[in-house]
């Protein structure tokens, strides 16, 4: 009997998009021999469909001339059985069931653990990692700190909200002075490059902040490397676990990797899984294997597995890094906790094949969801059995 693997993309977020693409990737290259795909795509209004139209690009050009063909669901347990079921029938009529949900989403509201705390909610067990490794990889500042403290190399920075700024303007334009230029401005809690500007003095570094806050009212201005090299590295597997793949030197003529750059080159690059893809995520903007130093290769893999566990990370994950060609210095720039094409092209020349990586992320979380139900979660005594009504209750639950 094939495993029945919900694929959940969309999502009310600027990377919206982005997520499509992934996933529509995702599922044309999952085994079907092993595997039942079930896509669940959620609007920009967050509402749920499920059909088999969502299996193909075409039908996110015109949504609403599709939609006729979907159902909206909503998932839920029942019986021992996690079931996508609609809710605008009469009688919640169960469309299909689910074993495990692949989240394959972006940003905001769906990337930082809003999406795996819905599907601890519910019990199903899902790829990628738990709430708080979600969490921590979509704030950048918070990332950084626990890095930090866990002796991971990352740039200078400081950031501020939205009233902060509002109150105070002098006194951040102050600190981003003491930071000293370049610097680079970024919405605190977005990625694929959205809202983030390069600043080389004072005079623009209004606009850059305005520009950002247009997107988040958390935001991080950090110092910018001086002789720089951007290299990505990828890791696999979870706090037991850790396989990392080649490095990939970005390409790119901008100060750092653009929006255009991932996900608007033209083509796709050589190495996309499928050709049929229009808006396909680009893999030319990389060179792998890196050619690197080997004291550089060496901190890279050592750092991208600190990092990896520090914040609490399963299932892939790509790491940003900053490298100062001159001093050697490697910094951590960054996790993509659900990075687009999931990476697949980072595994690609260490033989491991985009379906064979697909393939370990659902066996890994198979096997974690067993270990998990070994846990004692539920206890069997009932507080509830000596409550008697609101009166003393405060007492006799204390």
């Amino acid at each position: 009997m094939k495993i029945k693997v919900g694929v959940f993309f969309g999502g009310s977020s600027v990377e919206h998009d982005v997520s499509i693409i992934t996933a529509v990737q995702a599922m044309e290259n999952i085994n079907k021999d092993k595997y039942e795909v079930i896509p669940v795509y959620i609007d920009k209004e967050r509402t749920f469909y499920t059909g088999n139209v969502l299996r193909e690009m075409d039908t996110y050009k015109d949504f609403k001339a599709y939609k006729k063909y979907l159902k909206k669901v909503t998932l839920v347990k029942k019986d021992d059985e996690f079931c996508l079921v609609n809710y605008n029938s009469i009688f919640k009529s169960v469309v299909n069931t689910i074993d495990v949900a692949f989240p394959i989403v972006h940003g905001k509201g769906v990337e930082d653990g809003s999406l795996a705390g819905y599907f601890d909610s519910i019990g199903v067990p899902y790829v990628g990692p738990k709430v708080l490794g979600a969490a921590l990889g979509q704030d950048k500042v918070i990332q950084k700190q626990v890095m930090a403290a866990e002796g991971v190399n990352v740039v200078d920075y400081i950031w501020f909200f939205e009233e902060d700024y509002i109150e105070d303007e002098d006194s951040i334009l102050k600190k981003v002075k003491k930071l000293g230029y370049p610097v680079i401005v970024k919405p605190a809690r977005l990625g694929s490059s959205i809202g983030i500007s390069f600043v080389n003095d004072d005079k623009k570094i209004t606009e850059a902040i305005e520009d950002a806050l247009t997107y988040d009212e958390k935001i991080i201005i950090e110092k910018a490397v001086d002789n720089l090299l951007e290299v990505d590295c990828a890791v696999f597997g979870d706090h037991s676990y850790m396989e990392t793949s080649l490095i990939g030197e970005m390409l790119t003529s901008n100060e750092f990797l653009t929006f255009e750059d991932k996900y608007l080159a033209e083509g796709g690059g050589k190495k996309s899984p499928s050709k049929k893809l229009s808006g396909e995520v680009s893999t030319s903007g990389f060179k792998i294997p890196a050619k690197l130093d080997k004291a550089i290769e060496t901190s890279i893999y050592d750092q991208a597995k600190k990092a990896f566990r520090a914040l609490e990370l399963s299932g892939v994950t790509r790491f940003d890094f900053l490298v100062n060609k001159k001093t050697k210095e490697v910094y951590v720039n960054e996790p993509n906790t659900i990075p687009g094409c999931l990476a697949f092209f980072f595994f690609t020349p260490k033989d491991i094949s985009y379906e064979t990586l697909l393939d370990n992320l659902i066996t890994i979380t198979i096997k974690n969801y067993k270990n998990s139900l070994k846990k004692v979660s539920v206890f069997e005594s009932n507080v509830l059995s000596t409550y008697g009504g609101s009166k003393g209750a405060k007492n006799k639950l204390m």
